[in-house]
Order: C-alpha cells, then sequence, then structure tokens
C-alpha cells in the first residue's frame, strides 16, 4: 500500500469528487479510480460509494480513512522531526457562513480559533444559504453556518443559536408609537430576501396565516443591502434585531411594535464527520463556545444559545 494511495482516499473523502481531487492530486480521473480500485481490492471490501443517491464512504471507507488520516499525520510529523523542523504542518478548515454570522459572531470564532490552532489555516466564504448548502454536497466546505442543513451521509448539524427577528423601518416611513397589525404591515412596502429563501419562506406565512398578501414586494439577496434599503426609507423589512442594533440606537431604524411576533430564526452548523475528525471536531466546539460568548454581550431577548 502505497502513501499516494492513501493520499488519495483522503483527498477523495475531502472532495467527494474525483474531478476535483485529481486536480490536487495534478493527475486524472483515471489515475484516482484506479487507486480506489486497489484499495479496495487490498481490503477486500467497497470504501466508496457512488450513484443516484450521491457520493459517499462505506462504514469500513470511514474506518479505513480514520486510519489513513493518523497514519499521514504521523508520517508528516516523522518528516518534520527527521529534518530538525519544529514547525507543524499547515492545516485547512474551509467555512462558510452567511452574512447574518459574519456580521456578528463570525470574527470572534475566526480569531479564537486562530488562537486555539495557530497553524490552521481558515478559508472563509460568506454566501447564501443555498450556494453553502451545494458546496457542502460537492465538497467544498468543511463546516457551514446557515438557515437550512445540509442533510447526506457524514454530515452532522446542529443549531448553532437563534435570532430574534424585528420588523424595522427608517422614522421617515414609519411611526414607532403605533401598534401594528398584519394588515396594516402589508399595506407598506416590504422589503425582503429572494422568493424561494428561507428568510422568504418565513415571511410569506406571516402574512398568508391571516390571510393578507404584502401589497409591494422589493427583495435583495444581501443583508447590508436591505438594511441600507430601510434606513432610505424605501419599505419594512424583518431582518435578526442584532444586525440593526447600532442603526437603532443611532435612530436610522425603528423597530416597530406589531401585534403578531415574528418568529425567531435559527442558525444551523453543519460540518463533515468523515473528515479531518480530531479537528473538525475542536472547531465545532470552538463554534458553539464563540456563538455562546457572542449571545452572553446582547440583550438575551435579541440571540440566544439552546
Amino acid at each position: 500500500m502505497r502513501i499516494l494511495d492513501m493520499m488519495t482516499l483522503v483527498a477523495l473523502a475531502r472532495h467527494r469528487h474525483f474531478g476535483r481531487t485529481a486536480l490536487e492530486l495534478n493527475t486524472t480521473q483515471p489515475a484516482i479510480s484506479a487507486r480506489l480500485a486497489s484499495l479496495e481490492q487490498e481490503f477486500g471490501c467497497k470504501l466508496i460509494l457512488r450513484g443516484n443517491t450521491g457520493f459517499g464512504l462505506t462504514p469500513e471507507g470511514e474506518k479505513v480513512l480514520k486510519t489513513f488520516e493518523v497514519v499521514l499525520r504521523q508520517i508528516e510529523s516523522l518528516k518534520h522531526e527527521l529534518a530538525d523542523d519544529p514547525m507543524p504542518i499547515l492545516e485547512v478548515i474551509r467555512v462558510g457562513a452567511i452574512d447574518t454570522i459574519s456580521s456578528t459572531w463570525l470574527t470572534h470564532f475566526v480569531e479564537a480559533t486562530h488562537a486555539a490552532f495557530p497553524h490552521l489555516k481558515i478559508e472563509l466564504t460568506v454566501e447564501s444559504t443555498k450556494n453553502l448548502v451545494q458546496g457542502m454536497h460537492d465538497g467544498a466546505y468543511d463546516m457551514i453556518f446557515a438557515l437550512d442543513p445540509a442533510i447526506g451521509e457524514g454530515f452532522r448539524s446542529f443549531v448553532s443559536c437563534v435570532f430574534q427577528m424585528s420588523w424595522a423601518g427608517s422614522p421617515r416611513l414609519i411611526n414607532p408609537d403605533k401598534v401594528y397589525s398584519v394588515e396594516e404591515l402589508s399595506q407598506l412596502p416590504i422589503i425582503t430576501f429572494p422568493k424561494g429563501t428561507p428568510p422568504y419562506r418565513m415571511v410569506a406565512p406571516y402574512f398568508q396565516d391571516e390571510r393578507v398578501l404584502a401589497s409591494k414586494l422589493t427583495s435583495s439577496n444581501s443583508l447590508y443591502s436591505i438594511i441600507n434599503l430601510l434606513i432610505d426609507g424605501f419599505g419594512v423589512g424583518t431582518i435578526p434585531t442584532v444586525t440593526i442594533h447600532r442603526e437603532i440606537k443611532m435612530g436610522l431604524l425603528h423597530a416597530l411594535n406589531v401585534s403578531k411576533r415574528f418568529p425567531p430564526m435559527p442558525i444551523i452548523a453543519t460540518y463533515q464527520s468523515s473528515t479531518h475528525n480530531d479537528l473538525i471536531r475542536s472547531v465545532v466546539e470552538q463554534s458553539r463556545a464563540s456563538a455562546k460568548a457572542y449571545c452572553a454581550t446582547v440583550e438575551p431577548s435579541m440571540a440566544w444559545v439552546d
């Protein structure tokens, strides 16, 4: 069994794609397939399943992967030791997050993770929930923070934190002393995320429950754009209260008093449990600690950890 074969299986488990694995290892897809076939012949069992249901490791494949990761780390460590090089190997964790997290506790998470793992490289991407979930399935991320979980073999998910949602608008548009009914809200221009996104799926039933539909609807795929549109008086919208806390204190926005509360928004963390096992578990725990630490700095009604 060659070291190259071990590296191939580890890369396959990370990318979940033969083409991207071949690109990383500077070879061809047939070569990757041949190395996998050689490993499966040597172990006498299937290590990877491919089909209409997707790409995943078999239970035997997960056991082999864990051993290969340990062996490869030990080999690299031995190389550094023999070369009298104390520098540890640089490991990479690819993290994706929606902009609600990037504007709240993501910075704390990155800084705390770097402090705990000085030689860990974090590749950070801010994207929509739809693209983050798809990226997890494509093997582009090790961990994401989104509004929907990525569901599949080797994925684990949990609620990272929960954000309270508030209807907000410019003082030029709304009366901060008025209590707005659902019907009255529907008469105002509404700013929200595009149709089909998780935030939109929360907004639409809010009105449909009362048999009232918004008369004017403007959508944007950017939280920052929505906040700017609210400040400029283009409409009212419901967004996490913590993301506009500063604008409310400055008087640029007011939280509307409403007769019907909007449901809170849970942030779902999903990670790949089949790769970087020890490291990813440590990063997951750091993410939990960062979310908890952030929630402790704001009003309990705005953000919390279950």
